[in-house]
């Protein structure tokens, strides 16, 4: 018999008295409670609560009482397979596993460069895991494909903050929680994503001196049920909402002048956007009433202190980064930021996402570096000992939606997935499959269970799971546990951690002066190492230690010799890490996802001030219409985490949420014929799926599904995946996949009308049209690299290029300073064509078209006169940008390439086209105005 227990706040779960206690956290959700496993024999018996810890203070949710059950499991992995000619996987060796591993990896990188070998890890591995993978797949492999599926939950977080302060990494702290005036939730609810935290502020809402809230959500949760003001928009307008009430409270001078003035950049601009954002116009876009509205911006403008959420219904929504930065802008135009009480957390979704991202395993480098910034990579090569060349930081990673597609395309031949299930988790499920299924596809999954992943996978690898190894996470609050091992892996399974660690020595990895890479080999050592690495860094761990972090609380970082015990919220000095030597990322334009380059940014330098960024409210790419007349969109319920792997093999939580349902509005059931519990189909444009119908307090057009449903424990055989119905696209600048918003159709099975069926049709004409572009494109495809021809693309641009030049000195005879200056501009575009010789005879060189075609349609004839010139210059910049654009794209292959003779090479070209566009844009600018202006 179980348990649960309340003793001294502690809350705890027993089935059996342990004969020990080990320290650990739970990895179920964000929040990061600390708690202690209890063991008998070998054998997990039950957890209990830390008192003692920041974080829950000895309180555990649902997941973390009942969530260990999944280490018992007779469905857990406890050897290698892999896949025979029968096309079924079969038990293996780790010996002959690995090697199949390293002999593909090899022959891939020999054959097509380490461009063709992916990783997409997970939200629940330790630092250590992540340090040691991010080691490998970055400096060992040297791959620029690396993401987790914290993209799908987290990756907008750590963007929103980025374009803000200049870099990740969560300002507020939860003790924040405990004093502020008010809370300001938009998209997170909170009751269900991370319940510890719900009981946090429901302490205080129940208390002597309870806090307002304000919640944002088209459903009425059960956080928005507690909410002094629920607004409940459309979906896919939060950009509007918060341009709202960022106006309203702008206009009632419910803002902190002093430090706007000094300690921002942008007011004016955000305050030109968000003015045309009336109560009216809010109304318009989102169905907010304008009074609701009005209330929300009094409660939020008036309170003293403030906290401000934000998680999924913001991440995964229209305009996801752009809405995220607005919810940093309030805080920030009240002051409320740095000190008790007043804070932002941008939420996780999984409970090790912060450190997916500090490490560098989900888009970024170790210790939120700047891949663009030659110093931070230098210095990042100096605490590795490589060479700066191994490391790919010539352009941004590849997101896993791009792998999927470069996957689709035949480019990404192997993709290695750790503890995630992408065949359940990413949008598009039956595309999703089939790219995984290719035979093109070398598939390695590692996991604790046979997901519907590992099912398609080429081999197998068994993985420890939570509470059978050693390591440490951080929290959303940056708080740092650690979590002991408290009993061994089943069969044959091993860490993650030793997973990665066979790999690299079975690869050979070394450093520069031949030692073996990663330098370590225990996670102590790893752990060891990355305090090291994030010295000075924004994220700095220097100052903890296993031993510190064991018998107590968990510590917050940054934590260093100047404060050793933890640092409570960042920015309390009110100096944000936006100075152009510093900063994380130079930017992006919120609406377009257009980068901000290097030196736009530092002729701009924010130099310590937080940039407050507008950002105009644009609709969602797809939204209702006849055929498809519902607003669709995806969550989460508090018994499940993620896809169920481990939550689903636990029967007290699986028997609190066994199957996926769909909520609908009570209006929208009764004119549907829907009753509570009745199957009923919903349908998108990519599928159909069928569940139960749940009446509920969601807006009238709208319908919620959980995503968390598969098929490995499905015995109905119907469609269930939320995600078979989501759609492919992503936030611009976050990369974050859109599962919050799709058009959809609610019917009983099998009734169709004639116009729903053409709808259909028409979706899935679309469907196979794509494939079939894809299929006549790959059978014209001729497998090959293809730097050959951007050789010749840039070696016949820059001679048409020449050529341009030299007839408009021609036409323009008399224009004597314009001569001498195309003369010069033509004689640099002929050095670079003989700085590339050597390299034509490298690669090969396959000659085009094109640039020929564009000069002679751009000069068809003599233009006379200073209008004549002014258009002449004007087209010849128009070459020049094809010699840059093909210049780019080279630059790019020098260095996937490595070759550093090219890359040598094609900067000195760069320079000499620099100095192309300068003269061209200087002569522009001086003809310009009397040529245009006055008559002649």
């Amino acid at each position: 018999m179980s348990c649960i227990c309340l003793l001294n706040m502690v809350d705890e779960r027993l089935i059996a008295k342990p004969d020990k206690w080990v320290q650990s956290a739970c990895v179920l959700c964000s929040f990061g409670c600390g708690l202690d496993i209890g063991v008998k024999d070998g054998k997990i018996v039950g957890v209990r609560g830390r008192a003692e810890d920041r974080v829950n203070k000895g309180r555990l949710g649902p997941k973390g009482l009942h969530g260990w059950i999944a280490n018992e499991s007779r469905e857990r992995l406890t050897h290698p397979l892999i896949r025979k000619p029968d096309g079924k996987l079969h038990p293996a060796s780790w010996d002959e596993a690995m090697n199949i591993i390293v002999q593909r990896t090899k022959t891939l990188i020999d054959k097509y460069t380490s461009g063709s070998i992916g990783f997409y890890s997970t939200g629940q591995l330790f630092i250590e895991e992540y340090y040691t993978l991010a080691m490998v797949g970055h400096a060992g492999i040297g791959t620029n494909h690396m993401d987790g599926n914290t993209r799908l939950c987290t990756a907008t977080a750590a963007a929103s903050l980025r374009e803000t302060f200049g870099a990740d990494g969560q300002p507020g702290s939860y003790t924040d929680l405990d004093t502020t005036e008010c809370l300001l939730v938009i998209g997170h609810n909170m009751a269900n994503t991370q319940t510890v935290m719900f009981m946090r502020v429901l302490d205080r809402r129940r208390g002597s001196n309870p806090p307002k809230l304000v919640v944002i959500d088209p459903r009425k949760t059960q956080t928005a049920s507690e909410a002094d003001v629920h607004l409940a928009p459309r979906i896919g307008t939060n950009v509007a909402v918060l341009n709202g009430l960022l106006n309203l409270i702008i206009e009632a001078g419910q803002i902190d002048m002093g430090f706007i003035a000094k300690h921002t950049v942008g007011f004016e601009k955000l305050k030109e956007v968000v003015s045309k954002y009336t109560p009216e116009r809010v109304e318009e876009i989102t169905g907010i009433p304008k009074e609701k509205l009005r209330e929300a911006a009094r409660v939020v403008g008036s309170a003293k202190s403030l906290v401000s959420t934000a998680l999924q219904g913001v991440y995964q929504s229209n305009q996801a980064t752009a809405a995220a930065v607005q919810l940093n802008n309030i805080n920030l135009v009240r002051g409320m930021i740095g000190k008790p009480g007043c804070g932002i957390l941008q939420m996780n979704g999984q409970p090790t996402a912060q450190n997916n991202r500090e490490t560098g395993c989900n888009g970024e480098f170790p210790g939120f570096r700047n891949w663009d910034n030659p110093e931070h990579m230098e210095d990042l090569a100096a605490r590795w000992n490589i060479d700066p060349a191994k490391y790919p930081h010539w352009g941004p990673a590849t997101h896993i939606m791009q792998m999927m597609r470069l996957a689709e395309l035949g480019s990404l031949r192997m993709l290695w997935v750790i503890c995630t299930n992408p065949a359940v988790s990413l949008p598009e499920l039956a595309r999703i499959r089939k790219i995984l299924e290719s035979k093109k596809l070398f598939l390695v999954v590692q996991d604790g269970f046979l997901t519907e992943t590992a099912e398609l996978a080429d081999i197998v690898l068994p993985a420890a799971i939570w509470a059978e190894k050693v390591g440490t996470f951080t929290n959303v609050d940056r708080t740092v546990h650690i979590s002991h091992k408290a009993i061994e892996p089943p069969g044959e399974a091993r860490s993650d951690f030793d997973i990665f660690i066979d790999f690299a020595r079975r690869m050979d990895f070394r450093d520069k002066d031949g030692n073996q890479f990663p330098p370590f080999n225990s996670p102590e050592e790893a752990f060891d190492h990355w305090r090291e690495c994030s010295r000075g860094c924004i994220c700095d761990y220097s100052a903890i230690s296993y031993e510190k972090l064991t018998g107590g609380s968990g510590i917050q970082w940054p934590c260093m010799e100047s404060s050793p015990e933890g640092t409570e919220r960042l920015y309390s000095n009110f100096v944000f890490p936006t100075k152009a030597s510093r900063c994380e990322f130079w930017g992006h334009d919120l609406e377009t996802g257009a980068a901000t380059t290097k030196e736009e940014y530092k002729a701009n330098d924010p130099d310590g001030r937080a940039i407050l960024k507008a950002a105009e409210y644009h609709p969602p790419l797809e939204v209702p219409d006849e055929t498809y007349p519902f607003w669709f969109t995806t969550g989460r319920v508090v018994y499940q985490f993620h896809t169920r792997t481990k939550t689903g093999r636990s029967e007290e939580l699986n028997a609190a949420a066994p199957d996926a349902f769909a909520e609908l509005n009570a209006e929208d059931a009764a004119r549907l014929g829907i009753k509570q519990g009745e199957l009923i189909e919903i349908s998108t444009r990519r599928g159909s799926i069928r569940v139960p119908a749940a009446i509920g307090e969601i807006e009238p057009g709208h319908v919620f599904v959980p995503f968390h449903y598969g098929y490995w424990d499905d015995e109905t055989g119907r469609p269930r995946a939320a995600n078979e119905l989501t759609l492919s696209q992503w936030d611009p600048v976050s990369k974050q996949p859109y599962f919050k918003y799709a058009a959809a159709r609610i019917s009983k099975p099998g009734l169709h009308t004639v116009k729903e069926k053409l709808g259909d049709a028409a979706g899935k004409a679309v469907h196979q049209a794509t494939q079939l572009a894809d299929k006549v494109m790959g059978a014209a495809h001729v497998e090959r690299s293809r730097v050959a021809d951007y050789l010749g693309l840039l070696v016949d641009s820059l001679q048409q290029f020449s050529e341009a030049c030299s007839t408009v000195s021609l036409h323009h005879f008399v224009e004597s300073e314009v001569r001498a200056g195309l003369t010069r501009l033509s004689i640099f575009s002929k050095q670079s064509i003989t700085e590339l010789k050597p390299f034509v005879a490298r690669y090969g060189v396959i000659h085009q078209k094109e640039p020929k075609k564009l000069r002679e349609s751009l000069f068809p004839s003599v233009r006379p006169g200073a209008f004549g010139l002014l258009r002449d210059l004007h087209e010849l910049f128009v070459l020049w940008s094809d010699v840059h654009m093909s210049l780019m794209a080279l630059m790019q292959a020098a260095l996937q390439l490595r070759d550093k003779e090219l890359v040598w090479a094609l900067g000195l070209i760069h320079e000499q086209t620099e100095r192309q566009k300068s003269w061209l844009t200087t002569q522009v600018k001086h003809h310009a105005g009397q040529t245009l202006v006055v008559p002649s």
